[in-house]
């Protein structure tokens, strides 16, 4: 069984090198939760919120940085939650 609270602060680092570069267009992006399957759920905000390029974002940038990190993550999933 791995260390949740240890593998979240490891999903916040890699979130951390990753939000420069969403700043730098305008957005930003928020962590949520990591499922016990190690699904990380996040929030695309500002214009990442609303860029119609934003699945690929997160797909081929957020996800694919996420795993090469940290091989245990299955996905990085966008949740929209309420303002």
């Amino acid at each position: 069984m791995s260390d949740k609270p240890e593998l979240e602060k490891k999903v916040n680092n890699v979130l951390d090198q990753i939000r420069p570069y969403l700043q730098a267009d305008g957005g930003d992006i928020k962590f949520l939760n990591l499922t016990e399957d190690n699904v990380v759920n996040v929030e695309l905000q500002g214009a990442c919120g609303t860029c119609p390029y934003s699945v690929m974002t997160l797909k081929n940038g957020v996800e694919e940085a996420m795993k090469k990190a940290l091989p245990e993550i299955k996905a990085v999933e966008t949740l929209q939650t309420e303002q």
